[in-house]
């Protein structure tokens, strides 16, 4: 009988455990200013679009993949991501990265990618006859 309450309290324990975990996962707040990305210790989702005239560097040997975005106030900052580029990042229209701001430098642990939709070209031209 004392068994069943150890493992049914522990079973309670990990439940919450894991509550907890993605409570605290969730919380991650979208940024669109730069300044305020560079001036938190949060993880944070930074929004904003690349800066194509610095290009970007892909280092095959560390798998490092490095490039400059900017936000719509024109602050610029240096993204860092351990991993190869994503599939359409030349083509996006802007660039969300989920990470944090540590030593100068956006560490990125994952980048989404939005490209223009096929469906804005489309309505501009019914909207402009």
């Amino acid at each position: 009988m004392k068994n069943k309450y150890i493992f049914g309290g522990f079973i309670i324990v990990i439940f919450l455990s894991l509550m907890v975990y993605l409570f605290t996962q969730s919380n991650i707040q979208y940024q669109d200013d730069f300044s305020q990305v560079m001036n938190t210790t949060k993880t944070v989702k930074a929004t904003g679009s690349w800066v194509k005239e610095k290009s970007y560097d892909l280092n095959r040997k560390n798998k490092t993949f490095t490039f400059f975005m900017v936000d719509d106030n024109g602050n610029e900052m240096k993204v860092i991501y351990n991993g190869t580029i994503p599939n359409n990042f030349e083509s996006a229209a802007s660039v969300v990265v989920t990470g944090k701001y540590v030593n100068g430098y956006f560490h990125a642990k994952d980048i989404l990618t939005k490209c223009p939709s096929k469906y804005e070209d489309e309505q501009v031209k019914t909207s402009t006859m």
